[in-house]
């Protein structure tokens, strides 16, 4: 296997939609052409402000000439293989670059080693009481204090990444992380006893219809805010306006649990909030008019 990281960074030149698609160019592609198949993980500059390090891992399924601009290249992001990362991993821990062969540092597409692959997914999706035990998964500490020990665990790794109950759970986490706890529609934070949120992690476009593991196709939502979603009663405009459809038999109650604003409470940094394309395809197959 083949590991990679690109860099990307929200508002450069590039038109990059990371849980779709990686635009680069014609220098780069030899270096992409590697990773075709297999992992790479996402990475924001170092120098660039609160830099949330490494955010995501998915998974190259091709490479494409880019449609819209010459001496371009798209990679193709393999349906169903994004995954956000919770918590982001930084650029150094311990005092150690998490990312130990640096010779290619400033490079927006470049190699990773199996045993820096193996140390940022570990940080990145950590056991914990959130996510099943993966037996499988090579610990941290492993890997950190020997990165030269031969990688056994890439193809159990791999698996686990794709794994759908695996994935459900990190991406609660994540969404749940971005959002506070709080549900985008009522504004909501409830906690029950045991110390677990009463909000869940919504697709705005469902896996089954191919929308990705990505915080920025999810919101956190009530139980009851996430049963109206997923059936149209309530829907987003692309400024997060909260929509109520026609089609709702008693909308003077939903109208009393949407928060007073009547937008959707949205994660503080840009970068994690729903992106347009997500909302127009929930208006367009889900949101009843």
């Amino acid at each position: 296997m083949t590991f990679g990281v690109f860099m990307h960074k929200d508002g450069s030149i590039y038109d990059d939609i990371p849980e779709v698609h990686y635009q680069f160019p014609k220098s780069y592609l030899s270096r992409a052409k590697q990773v075709v198949g297999d992992w790479i993980v996402y990475r924001e500059p170092v120098k660039l402000p609160q830099s949330k390090g490494f955010f995501a891992v998915a998974k190259v399924e091709r490479i494409i000439p880019d449609p819209d601009i010459s001496d371009r290249y798209r990679a193709l992001i393999e349906e169903g293989s994004y995954l956000p990362f919770s918590p982001t991993v930084p650029h150094v821990v311990d005092g150690q670059p998490v990312e130990r062969d640096l010779a290619n540092a400033q490079a927006a597409v470049r190699p990773l080693s199996n045993s820096d692959f193996a140390r940022i997914i570990a940080l990145g999706l950590p056991e914990d009481d959130t996510l099943p035990r993966t037996g499988d998964l090579q610990p941290l500490n492993l890997v950190r204090d020997n990165p030269q020990m031969p990688f056994e665990v890439e193809r159990p790794m791999v698996q686990t990444l794709l794994n759908r109950p695996f994935r459900d759970r990190a991406f609660r986490r994540a969404v749940l992380n971005a959002y506070d706890g709080r549900c985008a529609v009522t504004g909501w934070k409830l906690v029950n006893g045991g110390g677990r949120l009463e909000a869940e992690a919504a697709h705005i476009r469902p896996v089954e219809h191919g929308g990705p593991d990505s915080i920025r196709n999810g919101l956190a939502l009530s139980g009851t805010a996430h049963w109206m979603f997923d059936r149209g009663l309530i829907g987003l405009s692309d400024d997060l306006d909260i929509m109520v459809s026609r089609q709702v038999n008693d909308p003077a109650s939903i109208e009393a649990i949407i928060n007073p604003t009547r937008r959707a409470v949205a994660p503080s940094r840009e970068a994690e909030r729903p992106h347009p394309a997500f909302l127009a395809w929930h208006r367009e197959h889900c949101f009843k008019l």
